[in-house]
């Protein structure tokens, strides 16, 4: 009897706590081999690699475990919650234009990134880029540029929007989950070197620096010892607010299909607003910076921003699964494409932020609130500090909001490269 990959997701989730657990323990040790690894590979990486391998390996599978879908529903609108239940707006909105920069910084990358990308590849191997009618490699990749801007929503709109092949569109979803998922890799490597990189970039963090700290000392003047209650009431305000982020989520966008051609159309630039994953997002964090102007703010102290914390973590390890090393070479030439598209989107954040000397974490958080969208941008946000995660939120409902006109835009340009 065949039992792999494991089919029972109380099995996979088990595996994916074991994986935290080993990662969380050996990251404390202080002597031999383990401190050498970490200083070279985050440990938050390893949360992320190890289900990666695991899956890999035909271990466990994401095609068929729903912990991704439990833990992005679920567990990431609570931490969202938990995450912002101490923030100071007015310290977040003193983190000045740069954020922003940095954001549509890498919006522009991805736009102009898929047409450059197109052109490079046709030099060598143009029937990689080639196709007609349905099947025209350009119209595939716009769903790339609907991902890599918005989200899924924005996704599925550029699929419905220039109707490529389905048949061939599997090919498409490999590219966008091989080379997003090693690019939020190399960004959590770089968590580990921020220091040294804001240095290289002359950045100036202190704004940054000043937001931690102040969360740090706001939640070291109420900590307390936390009792029974005090879990019980952070879990309660985590998951009551979840319960109404998805009855509002529901209602909004039932009613803006049912209503409004606009948001039903799939084809529409529009549909990605009926999304009931970007209302579920909205409503959790909204809820969660209302709560910061009450003494519900104060539980704090007794480890809310920990728990959102340990949910941050179980979203990584879920993604990671979704991470098949095997396939990185199913699909070379897609893979290339989409790998020197991201090497021009990381250029372009990586020049504007020496020239404008923005800290590696504005160019972290900018680049995969368009490519990661809302599930990742606050991991690698709160991957910085956990006071942080509202910034990649705020972030990526931008992507929401351009995703699909810049991956329009992205499609035109594509179209005219594939026929030069």
């Amino acid at each position: 009897m065949n039992i792999l990959p494991f089919s029972n997701d109380a099995i996979v989730f088990g595996i994916l706590m074991i994986s935290l657990g080993f990662v969380f323990f050996t990251e404390k040790i202080e002597k031999g081999f383990w401190p050498k690894f970490y200083k070279i590979v985050p440990g938050v990486l390893m949360c992320y690699l190890l289900p990666a391998i695991f899956n890999s390996l035909g271990i466990i599978s994401a095609e068929t475990s729903k912990t991704y879908y439990i833990a992005s529903r679920y567990l990431l609108p609570a931490s969202l919650v938990l995450l912002t239940l101490s923030i100071d707006l007015k310290a977040v909105f003193s983190l000045g234009p740069k954020a922003l920069i940095m954001f549509f910084t890498g919006t522009v990358g991805v736009i102009i990134g898929g047409p450059i990308a197109i052109l490079l590849i046709s030099l060598i191997s143009p029937e990689t880029v080639g196709g007609v009618g349905f099947d025209a490699v350009w119209r595939g990749l716009s769903t790339l540029a609907g991902s890599w801007i918005g989200g899924s929503a924005n996704q599925a709109a550029m699929l419905e929007i220039y109707e490529y092949n389905p048949d061939k569109y599997s090919a498409m979803v490999v590219v966008d989950v091989v080379v997003a998922n090693i690019w939020m890799a190399i960004l959590l490597i770089g968590i580990g070197k921020t220091n040294s990189i804001d240095s290289w970039l002359k950045a100036d963090n202190s704004a940054i620096e000043r937001l931690k700290q102040k969360v740090s000392d706001y939640a070291s003047s109420v900590k307390r010892n936390p009792t029974l209650t005090d879990f019980m009431i952070i879990l309660a305000l985590a998951f009551g607010a979840v319960g109404i982020a998805h009855f509002g989520s529901d209602i909004i966008s039932s009613y803006l299909n049912n209503n409004f051609d606009v948001f039903s159309n799939k084809s529409s630039a529009l549909s990605s607003f009926s999304s009931k994953f970007f209302w579920l997002v909205s409503i959790a964090t909204l809820i969660g910076v209302l709560l910061s102007f009450t003494k519900a703010k104060n539980y704090e102290g007794a480890g809310a921003s920990k728990i959102g914390s340990i949910f941050i973590y179980i979203l990584i390890a879920t993604i990671g699964m979704k991470m098949d090393l095997s396939e990185i070479m199913d699909k070379p030439g897609l893979i290339v494409i989409g790998f020197v598209w991201m090497a021009i989107h990381a250029g372009l954040l990586i020049l504007v932020a020496k020239l404008i000397k923005a800290p590696y974490f504005f160019l972290a958080v900018g680049s995969q609130a368009n490519v990661g969208g809302a599930a990742s941008a606050p991991v690698v946000a709160a991957a910085f500090h956990p006071s942080l995660a509202s910034v990649g939120v705020l972030l990526a409902v931008f992507g929401y909001v351009v995703g699909t006109y810049g991956a329009i835009l992205c499609t035109i340009l594509m179209e005219i490269a594939s026929k030069a």
